[in-house]
């Protein structure tokens, strides 16, 4: 018990040597709290004029720049998504480009094998794969391996399609 007792003591003159003022003035007597001693119209005391103006301008400027640094993200969100869509654009025309090529080309005869008239009936063998669109004259039917070929000269011919055209394309059979 002694030992709360003393505990409990050394609390409350603790606390009353935190809460009293040490200047003892006869007039009013002994005091627990000093007054407050805030003059209106210092610089940091929340109702002066230049604590207002302070602070006002303060908040101002952090709202401006917050602004200006939205307003600067939107326009280089923005500017992304104009190169972005330009992108797509360009590698959209690439491949329209690409496609009218292949279209073109595909409308086009092949060269490669184009018809030739045909050769004289003379003792020489034509390159085999020589394509012509008309048998000379004096060519014979043979048939060799189950295939037909017209034989004229020294040339053997087999019928093919070209396209909707009747070529004969030189072979040996």
């Amino acid at each position: 018990m002694t030992r709360q007792l003393r505990f409990t003591a050394w609390t409350l003159a603790a606390v009353t040597a935190f809460c009293a003022d040490p200047a003892f003035e006869p007039t009013h007597g002994f005091r627990f709290m000093a007054e407050a001693e805030a003059i209106v119209g210092a610089p940091l005391t929340p109702g002066s004029v230049a604590g207002v103006a302070r602070r006002t301008a303060y908040r101002s400027a952090a709202s401006q720049s917050s602004a200006q640094s939205a307003a600067a993200q939107q326009q280089t969100a923005t500017a992304q998504q104009q190169a972005a869509t330009a992108q797509q654009q360009a590698a959209t025309a690439q491949q329209q480009a690409a496609t009218a090529q292949q279209q073109a080309a595909a409308a086009q005869p092949p060269q490669a094998a184009a018809p030739q008239p045909a050769p004289a009936a003379s003792g020489q063998a034509q390159p085999i794969g020589t394509v012509v669109t008309a048998l000379p004259a004096g060519c014979t039917q043979t048939t060799v391996g189950g295939v037909q070929y017209s034989k004229c000269g020294a040339t053997y011919y087999r019928a093919a399609f070209q396209g909707n055209n009747l070529v004969y394309v030189s072979a040996q059979p």
